[in-house]
């Protein structure tokens, strides 16, 4: 969405899809820009989707205002070294 706001969060392979701001709190909302993650565990890139929900992560506060990144959290099944693998932003 926003080249700005992705160069100041400097997270990798995820970008700010939205945002909304309120008398005192910011809250960005963040997509991931890789469908596919690589097995820590048997360096196997792929991994099937199981679960997609999203969670609310409390940063640092900007301008005197709370903000807050709205992130998905995504559980992914590899199917080589049969076990679960979680992937967040943080």
């Amino acid at each position: 969405m926003d080249l700005y706001l992705d160069r100041l969060l400097n997270l990798p392979n995820t970008t700010v899809e939205s945002f909304t701001e309120e008398e005192n709190k910011i809250t960005l909302k963040l997509r991931f820009l890789q469908d596919e993650i690589t097995c820590p565990h048997c360096n196997t890139h792929g991994g099937k989707l199981k679960q997609n929900r999203p969670i609310l992560i409390r940063d640092l506060s900007v301008f005197g205002k709370i903000v807050y990144l709205n992130t998905p959290r995504r559980q992914f099944y590899c199917q080589h070294c049969q076990r679960h693998l979680a992937q967040s932003s943080k």
